[in-house]
């Protein structure tokens, strides 16, 4: 059955071919959205347009398509997925940006699933099939530290821990200006924007959530900060900061300058989930682990503390 939406195409994708736009606002892949622009289901302001079209901030958009089967794991191996400790528990994998933690309608790049099946890894069975194992995700766009069940018990007692708040989980990112004060907390409820289904919002009727920042370091347009997350809501830090006027450098999508994303050579928030430790599900005892920040992520901070931004 086919399925449509009507969107308006925020400023900070003005210029952006129309599939990744619709990307970008739909989470589909750009193969998938392509497809829809070739059989005709993308309008812009009423006129039919391709894939490689461009579109307009402020216009709207209307797709139709029709959605595939449901999805399944697919092993593809990732080379840049870095396994960084397993037992026969759990996995902890280091993901690069442009993977999915699980499959998804319309999502049809690389996985963490998918690659770990690749990699003969073996995750717990509990939970719907394409997401089992997993206790908790990074959008696509977000790089770094994952924890995978690989067994039954493991999976529940992951799940009752990130519930529960016992997880550490600890983000590096860099956002637009300076945030005021230069560390706090941000305790503002999150839910789907009342305008655009495919983002979220602070609303008064959103779920309980809690960011704590901190500046590291400071340059002329920009601000290293550590993040710890209290919740684990989608796109928690992304929407935070943007409410706080200090937006994740290379988001569009929540307010940021594509200007300054260009200079900096990013195609892709920079964000960075850096650490992450909890109670090990079998023996009780404290785990941590530590991911350094990709190659994008470096260059575009070493350009930021060379002062050529």
């Amino acid at each position: 059955m086919a399925e449509s939406r009507r969107l308006l195409v925020p400023d900070g994708l003005e210029g952006a071919r129309v599939d990744a736009a619709l990307a970008k606002m739909l989470g589909f892949s750009r193969t998938f959205a392509a497809d829809v622009a070739a059989a005709g289901g993308v309008e812009l302001d009423g006129h039919r347009v391709g894939k490689s079209d461009r579109v307009t901030g402020g216009s709207f958009i209307d797709v139709e398509w029709t959605p595939k089967e449901d999805p399944s794991v697919v092993p593809v191996e990732v080379p840049d997925l870095g396994i960084v400790f397993q037992d026969d528990h759990l996995v902890v994998v280091d993901k690069p940006t442009g993977v999915a933690a699980h499959p998804s309608l319309g999502w049809e790049g690389p996985t963490v699933l998918g690659a770990l099946l690749a990699a003969g890894v073996r995750v717990a069975t509990t939970g719907a099939a394409e997401r089992q194992g997993i206790v908790h995700r990074l959008d696509v766009g977000t790089s770094g530290l994952m924890v995978v069940a690989k067994s039954e018990h493991a999976y529940t007692v992951l799940k009752r821990a990130f519930k529960e708040r016992t997880v550490d989980k600890i983000y590096h990112t860099v956002v637009q200006g300076h945030p005021d004060p230069l560390a706090g907390t941000i305790d503002a409820p999150i839910g789907r924007h009342q305008n655009h289904s495919w983002k979220f919002a602070v609303t008064p009727d959103g779920k309980d959530s809690v960011t704590h920042y901190e500046t590291l370091e400071a340059f002329p347009r920009a601000s290293l900060l550590e993040v710890h997350l209290e919740t684990g809501r989608t796109h928690q830090i992304r929407v935070h900061m943007a409410a706080h006027r200090h937006p994740c450098v290379g988001d569009p999508l929540y307010g940021s300058d594509p200007t300054l994303a260009e200079r900096l050579g990013l195609t892709r928030q920079w964000l960075h989930a850096h650490e992450l430790a909890f109670d090990h599900p079998a023996t009780g005892e404290r785990v941590s682990f530590r991911s350094e920040y990709p190659a994008d992520l470096g260059h575009a901070l070493e350009l930021l503390r060379d002062g050529l931004m």
